[in-house]
C-alpha cells in the first residue's frame, strides 16, 4: 500500500501546523487508498545544514541525517504542511529537505498551506525546490487563511469547503506516488 507522509513544515513554538496536519491527517485517515503518518520536523532536531558532504552524494556522516533518511527513504508520497513565511515556505522545512537529496526522488508531493494570502506563495517555492529533487508536485492544493480559517489566528476552524479540496489533492498523491513506484525500484 502507498506509504503518505503528513509533514508538520513549522517548528515555531506555538505553531499552529500541528493542528492542521493533525486535521488532514484525520480526514487522510478515513481514506482506504493509502496509508497516512504524521512527521513532525520536530521530532528530528536537524540543525542548520551540516553535513561536510553535498546531500547529492548520499554519504551522511551524522546520526540525525541517517535518522532522517531512514525516514523519509519509507515513504512513497509527501504532504507538505506549511506556514508561508516572507512571502516562502518556512526555513525548517527547506533545511530538511536541503539534508537529503536520492531519498525524494520519484515520489509525489501534495501540499496545504497557510497564510494571510493561503500560503500559496510558499508552496510555489516548495515547487521549485521539490522539482529540483525529481518530486512530482499534485496542482489541488489546500489553501487556508490565517483571517478566515482560524479564530483569533490561533485556533484553528477550517471552513467546510476545505474538505472536498483536501479530498481531491489526497487522491492525486496517492495516484501519483503509485504511478511513480515503477521509478523508485
Amino acid at each position: 500500500m502507498t506509504e503518505v507522509a503528513i509533514v508538520i513544515g513549522s517548528t515555531r513554538p506555538g505553531r499552529v501546523g500541528e493542528a492542521v496536519a493533525r486535521w488532514v491527517h484525520e480526514l487522510a485517515a478515513k481514506r482506504g487508498d493509502a496509508e497516512f503518518e504524521l512527521v513532525d520536523l520536530k521530532d528530528y532536531d536537524l540543525p542548520h545544514l551540516d553535513e561536510m558532504m553535498p546531500a547529492a552524494m548520499g554519504q551522511y556522516s551524522q546520526p540525525h541525517t541517517r535518522a532522517w533518511a531512514e525516514k523519509v527513504a519509507g515513504f512513497d508520497a509527501f504532504v507538505f504542511v506549511t506556514p508561508e513565511y516572507n512571502h516562502s515556505t518556512t526555513g525548517a522545512l527547506k533545511n530538511a529537505i536541503d539534508f537529503l537529496h536520492a531519498e525524494w526522488h520519484n515520489k509525489a508531493a501534495g501540499f496545504v498551506s497557510y497564510g494571510s494570502n493561503g500560503g500559496v506563495r510558499a508552496v510555489e517555492h516548495l515547487r521549485l525546490v521539490l522539482g529540483e529533487l525529481q518530486v512530482a508536485d499534485v496542482q489541488a492544493q489546500v489553501a487556508l487563511s490565517v483571517f478566515t480559517d482560524f479564530e483569533h489566528f490561533t485556533a484553528f476552524k477550517p471552513g467546510e469547503h476545505h474538505e472536498a479540496t483536501l479530498n481531491t489533492m489526497l487522491a492525486q498523491v496517492v495516484a501519483w506516488g503509485e504511478a511513480l513506484a515503477p521509478l523508485r525500484t
